[in-house]
């Protein structure tokens, strides 16, 4: 990551870079991307640092009360931790960016478009937890109940190298609540995982 942030930087600084807007914008971009990833790593440093003065200090002094924020920090830091190593691992040419998603209930009638629906809120559901702003753009909805289909951004540097993996045709095998007779239905949902360009991406089509 040093090289590649030192290796910009000259790019930066060289007097022809705005030449070619796009490029210069590809460029700055990411590098600014870059160093806030640098910025979020030192940060995690110097909070850790505190966390273990903390620990110290409480111990010593019998406080359980600080001994408690201390471990508190300390879990908060983990969970940090473990998403900052979890983005060391997406080294796409996309995977920095946000993430759109279309969901499509197949085949399974009635119950293929409840799970269509469900997905739709679980990925909602995990975007608010981790605090991912989500923009739906697009909702049909079906007849008796769940949706046709639904499209929809989650806003978040990574969101599309994390989600990636959900792309494909998802299946539900339950008793259904929708059949009076209680049999099991197996339904059908494919999901389409797509990242989020901007206007100045090149895109290689074959």
């Amino acid at each position: 990551m040093s090289a590649e942030i030192a290796e910009l930087q000259e790019q930066v600084g060289a007097p022809d870079l705005w030449d070619n807007q796009e490029n210069a914008q590809r460029v700055t971009g990411r590098l600014s991307a870059l160093q806030a990833q640098i910025d979020r790593v030192e940060s995690l440093r110097s909070r850790l640092e505190d966390s273990e003065i903390l620990i110290e200090l409480a111990a010593e002094e019998g406080d359980p009360d600080s001994l408690d924020e201390a471990q508190a920090e300390v879990a908060r830091l983990t969970d940090l931790i473990d998403s900052l190593e979890v983005r060391t691992l997406l080294s796409g040419e996309y995977d920095e960016r946000e993430a759109l998603i279309s969901i499509r209930s197949g085949a399974g009638g009635v119950d293929a478009a409840d799970f269509a629906e469900m997905l739709q809120r679980m990925y909602i559901r995990w975007s608010e937890r981790h605090g991912y702003p989500v923009e739906v753009y697009d909702t049909s909805y079906a007849e008796e109940a769940g949706l046709k289909s639904t499209t929809f951004a989650v806003k978040a540097p990574y969101a599309y190298g994390t989600l990636s993996v959900e792309a494909g045709t998802h299946r539900l095998v339950r008793i259904s609540p929708f059949d009076n007779q209680g049999r099991r239905q197996t339904s059908f949902a494919a999901v389409e995982v797509v990242p989020v360009l901007e206007a100045t991406d090149e895109v290689d089509i074959p």
